[in-house]
């Protein structure tokens, strides 16, 4: 579906406020329209005889009555149009952004691999903004115009006929230009577009990275590559400038000089005749008319510069909408007893590129399951599908013997958890990230969860307790209050399957005893697993897979694989410094 057809749906949405201010500007314009006419009639019919016929008070105070009534109902219903137009496009971006919010959510995290999130913000904010500005501005504007101009081409018609023929050789000369404009500003339009998202991603980065910028001292670096990005976008906006300026003032003045210099040849010849019968009013209306066709025409050309940003965010938009996701589904599957068996799993994210290779083993209901291996072995990926995250490449995951693709994400997920390795927490407080807002998490039940894990001992020095404010990722908290508030959120949702990916890599060893613990009530009547770069935490686990280049190369318990006498045994002597 092309992208005027879709923002036309959407307008359909709210068609009544916008058909209503369309309607009361198609009033207001006529009421302008008329007031040359009144005053013909003024200068005519009394100014004009005055000395012959003496002057109608009464019919002169009825015209200018009119003519000031007039130009009042314009003003109020431009007035009443305007809001009501504003408030159908703040209706329509209001719409619009909530369905691209929504469908972000359904995006597979594939999508996000290769897409900064500063530039999805950029088409939320941005791009619907500008949308919002074609609903409000362009659409008043055009409206309005192409009104006002069709009115004074009637009323040039009745005038004069002739010199209305004249005036309509404007038409074609500022559509041709249209066209013109719309090809060269497309391009620079697209660009711009590009390099704001671009600036909004590089912003996002930065903030996001900013200890790390500073602690390596790359600021001048982040700062370069932020002004040639900006620098870029400076350059296409002045080109963009340069063509805005040539169409707005110089086009506009040059037409109405030729159209002035025209209607004074045409009168000037007329009255070199015999028959030469124009009236002073008539001189005074045309006048006025070619005066006033010149501010539409105007307006229209100055819009054409916001009609091209606003048909290229709205393709960036639909370009985002377009994209396949997965709606989100709210049916209930039976609790999984946590049965999970993965059947010669291969796995890549780039085509025939396979981080995982034959993976095949399975995790009875209750065991502990520990992944270990060098950095890019394999073992975040299992966690990934097993998650669904993404989908296998060939073989299959069950759970209770039932595959992973019979049900939703949404379904499935409802009954695992995860504590990543650095717990992400939300803006709000300690409770809210610990039932995330869930009501089916009541606030006994957060405080039991808590309790459980320990989190008392680190959380107790806070002045509000679990009601302490919480800023975006939690950056006030130390990791070791950060990774218990996620183990409490993990245990507040009971899963049958608990994921830990690296869950005691960042904090120290006072905390440590605490986790463990926190770890031994989490597993308890779940299945779990494990990824851990210290072996020493997982010496327990039923089973221990070593994976190395996406192949589980040794399995088995902890004394078995010692016994082994490989590549976990080697690991583990490493990290005991024998």
């Amino acid at each position: 579906m092309r992208t005027r057809e879709r923002l036309f749906g959407y307008a359909k949405l709210y068609k009544k406020p916008l058909l209503l201010g369309l309607f009361l500007l198609m009033i207001a314009v006529a009421a302008d329209v008329s007031g040359p006419f009144i005053a013909k009639r003024i200068i005519d019919d009394h100014i004009a005889t005055a000395d012959t016929t003496g002057i109608n008070v009464k019919a002169l105070v009825l015209l200018l009555a009119v003519f000031l009534g007039l130009a009042i109902i314009a003003a109020i219903f431009r007035y009443i149009q305007a809001i009501l137009l504003n408030n159908g496009a703040n209706r329509i971006i209001q719409k619009m952004r909530n369905d691209v919010y929504e469908h972000v959510q359904t995006l597979p995290i594939r999508y996000f691999d290769n897409l900064p999130a500063g530039k999805v913000v950029s088409r939320i904010t941005n791009d619907t903004e500008a949308i919002r500005n074609l609903f409000v501005t362009v659409l008043s504007n055009f409206a309005s115009s192409i009104m006002m101009i069709l009115g004074i081409y009637i009323a040039l018609f009745i005038l004069e006929w002739r010199m209305a023929l004249i005036a309509l050789a404007l038409v074609p000369i500022i559509l041709l230009w249209m066209v013109l404009y719309r090809r060269i500003a497309s391009k620079y339009n697209h660009v711009i577009r590009s390099k704001v998202s671009d600036m909004n991603a590089r912003i996002n980065e930065s903030i996001q990275g900013m200890p790390i910028i500073q602690a390596f001292g790359r600021e001048k670096q982040m700062q370069e590559e932020f002004e040639k990005t900006n620098d870029e976008h400076y350059r296409y906006q002045n080109k963009l400038l340069v063509l805005d300026a040539a169409t707005s003032f110089n086009l506009v003045e040059t037409l109405q000089s030729v159209a002035l210099l025209t209607f004074i040849v045409y009168f000037g010849t007329q009255s070199l005749g015999p028959d030469f019968g124009v009236s002073i009013g008539l001189l005074y209306a045309f006048v006025d008319y070619i005066t006033r066709i010149f501010s539409p025409v105007t307006n229209i050309v100055n819009q054409l510069s916001h009609l091209e940003r606003a048909n290229v965010a709205s393709e960036r938009v639909f370009s985002l909408l377009d994209q396949k996701g997965e709606p989100v589904d709210d049916k209930k599957i039976t609790r999984y007893e946590g049965n999970v068996r993965f059947e010669h799993v291969w796995f890549a994210y780039k085509e025939e590129e396979y981080v995982l290779k034959d993976i095949d083993f399975e995790a009875k209901k209750g065991e502990t399951i520990a992944l270990v291996g060098h950095t890019g072995s394999g073992k975040s990926s299992i966690m990934n599908l097993l998650f669904r995250f993404y989908d296998v490449s060939k073989g299959q995951i069950t759970i209770d013997g039932e595959p992973l693709a019979n049900h939703s994400r949404q379904a499935i997920r409802e009954h695992m958890g995860i504590v990543l390795q650095d717990p992400y927490l939300f803006t709000g407080t300690i409770a809210s990230n610990v039932s995330l807002n869930d009501p089916a998490i009541t606030r006994d039940k957060v405080e039991r969860a808590l309790q459980a894990v320990g989190g008392e001992r680190v959380l107790r020095n806070l002045p509000q307790g679990i009601d302490e404010p919480v800023i975006e990722k939690g950056n006030t908290l130390s990791a070791g209050q950060r990774q218990l508030i996620s183990f409490a959120r993990a245990l507040a949702f009971d899963p049958a399957i608990l994921i830990l990916d690296e869950a005691t890599s960042n904090i120290d060893t006072e905390t440590e005893e605490m986790i463990q613990h926190a770890m031994d009530v989490l597993k308890a009547g779940r299945t779990t697993f494990v990824i851990a770069h210290r072996l020493s935490t997982i010496k327990s686990a039923d089973k221990i897979l070593v994976l190395d280049a996406g192949e589980i190369a040794e399995s088995g318990s902890h004394e078995e694989l010692l016994a082994l006498g490989g590549r976990y045994a080697e690991m583990y002597e490493l990290q005991a410094g024998e």
